[in-house]
């Protein structure tokens, strides 16, 4: 299947939603009742995406992914949520094809236009090896001014053996060879993003910078956060949203040389064949119905 033909699956499945928020909110207005915020909400989305950018690695092996997420929130600002994404078809991670990530935390106004957000999220990949998941604990802080607002978040992930380098090459993790079974190590991930809404259009400019120190290596069973040790990446695009659909279009990179990125293929690519460049600079298009 095609991005474009998933696109259109998307779309079809996303019009029930669209017309059914339309006729609540009507009935609504008709009856003129105003009911007071509900003590929980619930939120998700569901997307289907050219790849799979893990702060700019491929995850997918350059291939599309569909994706999913879900949120429960109370007005405490209290919320937890799941989130899941395929994989590179052939099974990283132990061979596992999913990635599901847990995530739980809270969210407090510090002024009407800013929030503070702390959390954690445990990464899972189902039915993959033992040791391939680990947790994260992050803050994030988001401003609003006028069309723009300004995120900048951190997440450090501690000592754990899911983001030790176990494998001295690339090809020793093809080969599931250990050079250091048991490693552990940390890993500290900076970034910002910034988003300008176009006043009259529904066209919204984006900008991500980030930056990771920590892990240098593979972990057990090709487990990955940093895996060049210390590297960048960045993204420019855009959002274009009707209703409950947001269009993205972004270049996506990082700094990680091709030189470098020989050491990730064995692991990563289809078929460990060890061709392309997954952590190269890629057009990622997305599509995203929110419910």
């Amino acid at each position: 299947m095609t991005f474009y033909q998933a696109a259109a699956l998307v779309l079809l499945a996303a019009s029930p939603v669209a017309a059914q928020a339309q006729t609540t909110a009507g009935d609504t207005a008709d009856a003129g009742e105003t009911e007071p915020p509900a003590a929980i909400t619930v939120s998700g989305s569901a997307a289907i995406a050219s790849d799979y950018r893990f702060r700019g690695v491929s995850q997918s092996d350059r291939e599309m992914a569909v994706q999913s997420g879900i949120t429960v929130g109370h007005r405490s600002g209290v919320y937890a949520g799941v989130w899941a994404s395929n994989l590179a078809s052939w099974g990283t991670f132990g061979g596992a094809n999913m990635e599901l990530d847990l995530i739980g935390g809270y969210k407090a106004a510090l002024a009407d236009n800013a929030t503070l957000d702390v959390g954690l999220t445990w990464y899972m990949y189902p039915g993959g090896a033992d040791k391939t998941d680990f947790a994260e604990p992050y803050v994030k802080l988001t401003g609003t001014t006028g069309p723009a607002t300004l995120t900048a978040g951190a997440a450090y992930a501690p000592k754990q053996q899911a983001l030790g380098r176990w494998y001295r090459t690339g090809a020793d993790a093809a080969a599931g060879v250990y050079t250091d079974p048991g490693a552990k190590d940390d890993n500290l991930y900076l970034w910002g993003d910034g988003a300008f809404a176009l006043v009259g259009t529904p066209i919204t400019a984006k900008a991500h910078i980030g930056h990771s120190w920590g892990q240098d290596g593979l972990g057990p069973n090709a487990t990955a956060v940093s895996p060049t040790g210390k590297y960048w990446d960045w993204s420019i695009g855009a959002d274009a949203t009707f209703r409950n659909l947001t269009f993205n279009l972004s270049w996506v990179d990082t700094n990680i040389s091709n030189r470098e990125a020989g050491y990730l293929r064995p692991s990563f690519s289809k078929g460990q064949d060890g061709t392309g460049n997954i952590a190269g600079s890629t057009v990622l298009a997305s599509l995203t119905a929110a419910f």
